[in-house]
This record gives structure tokens, sequence and C-alpha cells, in this order.
């Protein structure tokens, strides 16, 4: 009989080694992955809060709200947007409805002025941004999730709940239902927070949609 030969232990030891390498490089790329985009979407949040500051500071009134009559005579990217009511305040409890108010206008007013990417005309909801997760980015001067009326919140739908708790961890309190920043898990991208109550925790399975003051 012809002898049989196998893998010795040193060399069985060196593929296991390899293959542990392997997967090492493929989860801390994923997790990589993953931090970038977490780190992209506080971005999504910090730049929305700088656009609207920048604004009130040169304009001295909200972006979407602005009833400036001269609005529409300030150059070409302003001709025929739509004046806010001036009542100081982004009047819609939907973040995402996409319909012609103040939180699609917030968005026209910010790019005419030029404090953020984007064509002032889009109008719907192809005028609201897309977040770092694929959800929107949206914003409402209504109370949501238990927060106080008449504010100013910025919220992002879409979110992993990994992430929204990271995202928490990073800009508040690390709680879902106190803070300045609050979620809850929705289905969908567009369905807005209504007068839903914040999620008790965070959990990783559903998608969350966070809104936190500006």
């Amino acid at each position: 009989m012809k002898n049989q030969k196998g893998f010795t232990l040193v060399e069985m030891a060196i593929v296991l080694v390899i293959i542990g390498l392997l997967l090492g490089g493929v989860l801390k790329g994923q997790e990589l992955i993953e931090n970038s985009r977490i780190k992209n979407a506080m971005n999504d949040i910090r730049g929305t809060q700088a656009a609207l500051n920048a604004y009130m500071d040169r304009y001295h009134q909200i972006p979407g709200d602005d009833n400036d009559p001269n609005l529409t005579n300030r150059g070409g990217a302003w001709t025929g947007l739509t004046l806010g009511d001036g009542n100081g305040a982004l009047s819609r409890n939907n973040p995402f409805a996409g319909d012609a108010n103040e939180t699609v206008f917030f968005w026209q007013h910010l790019r005419a002025g030029g404090f953020v990417s984007g064509s002032p005309k889009t109008t719907g909801l192809a005028a609201l941004p897309k977040n770092a997760y694929g959800g929107l980015i949206g914003v409402t001067g209504i109370g949501v999730f238990g927060m106080p009326a008449n504010g100013k919140y910025v919220c992002l739908s879409g979110i992993t709940g990994k992430a929204a708790r990271a995202i928490d961890l990073a800009m508040d309190d690390g709680l879902a239902k106190s803070g300045t920043m609050r979620a809850a898990a929705l289905a969908s991208t567009n369905t807005g927070p209504g007068t839903a109550a914040p999620t008790d925790e965070y959990t990783d399975e559903p998608m969350f949609t966070i809104c936190t003051t500006m």
C-alpha cells in the first residue's frame, strides 16, 4: 500500500492563523466603515445646525420661516421661492412630509443662500437631503418625542439602533428617552415622529429616527 500523507500540525496551525488574520481584517474593515458612517451622521446634524445659525446670522430670520418681502429679490437663486409665515417657528410636525411647507422651504432657503449644496428649486421629498445611512434629514419646529414645543429640531431617519446609540452617546446622554436627543423605532424613513413617545432604550435590530435640538 502507498503511504498516505496529510497535513502536519504545524501546517494546520499556519492555515488557521491565516484564516484568523483574514477574518480579523474583514471585521476590522467593517468596524471602520461603520465608525465612518456614524461620524458622517453626526456631521449631518452638526452641518444642519451650523447652516441654520449662519443663515440666522446673515438674514436674522429662520430659513423656511423667512418672510422677508425682499427674499425673492436677493438674486437669481432666490427667484420663485416661497416665503414662510415669519412666526418664528418651523410650523410642521412631520420633518419628512415633503409637501409644500416650511420644512421644505428650510432647505430651499439654505441652498439659495449657499449654506448647503443642491438646487433651491428642488421640491417635495427630493428637497430633503439624505443622511449617511440612506434615510432623510428633516427639520421641525414642533416638539417631537416629548421635547418642548416651538423649538428647532433636526431629525435623521433610517438609522440603525447601534448607530443611534453611538450618536446619542457622543452628542448627548446615550438615552433614547431623555436629554436633547431622543429617538424611537419607526419603520419607514419618511414617517414623522408625530406624537410618538421616545423608546425606552436602543436596540440593535429596528431602524430608528433620532431628533435633536438645533
